[in-house]
């Protein structure tokens, strides 16, 4: 490992590896799918009335998707180069994303379904139905690929390839990094 010139408090600083600067736009594709999947508002306000108001809250999956947006904001900025942060910053605000992003694709049907009308959902089939021209295309089987969550899950992984390569560089120390 290169000790680079030791920052504030003696940790060393170095370089940011290419993984971690490339979240810069990985971050911004996940924060739109987010915002699309979850029809998140620009403004989201949080109930601080209680130590228990959050019970509610934070089972709700808007409220998860935004906060879960929230760091990827913060991720986001510490990619931009020249932003200085710390390995411990980049690990804690990761893995603090980890749980909502393996759950948002289920999450997000879940939603879908709880918020489809069904009875209109059954009579657009019947609307579908050919009549001289084609029926649109239906997916071949029910465990069929889905293209934005194979790129949702595809975005994920190159945040975790981000965390190991911080980790790697850093040698597993709390190191600054620019």
């Amino acid at each position: 490992m290169s000790d680079g010139a030791a920052g504030a408090g003696g940790m060393a600083t170095i370089p940011k590896p290419d993984e971690l600067l490339a979240l810069h736009g990985v971050t911004s594709q996940m924060f739109t799918i987010l915002r699309r999947w979850f029809d998140v508002p620009t403004t989201v306000t949080l109930d601080l009335s209680a130590i228990d108001s959050a019970v509610v809250e934070l089972g709700e999956p808007r409220l998860i998707a935004a906060m879960a947006m929230r760091k990827l904001q913060a991720l986001h900025l510490l990619a931009t180069p020249g932003v200085r942060t710390s390995t411990d910053v980049v690990v804690a605000i990761v893995q603090d994303l980890q749980r909502a992003l393996i759950q948002a694709p289920s999450m997000r049907l879940r939603l879908q379904a709880s918020s489809t009308d069904w009875d209109a959902a059954l009579r657009s089939l019947d609307d579908t139905a050919p009549s001289g021209g084609e029926a649109p295309p239906s997916p071949a089987s029910t465990d069929a690929a889905d293209p934005e969550v194979d790129e949702f899950r595809a975005l994920h992984a190159l945040l975790l390839l981000a965390v190991d390569a911080v980790i790697d560089v850093s040698d597993g120390e709390v190191r600054y990094l620019v």
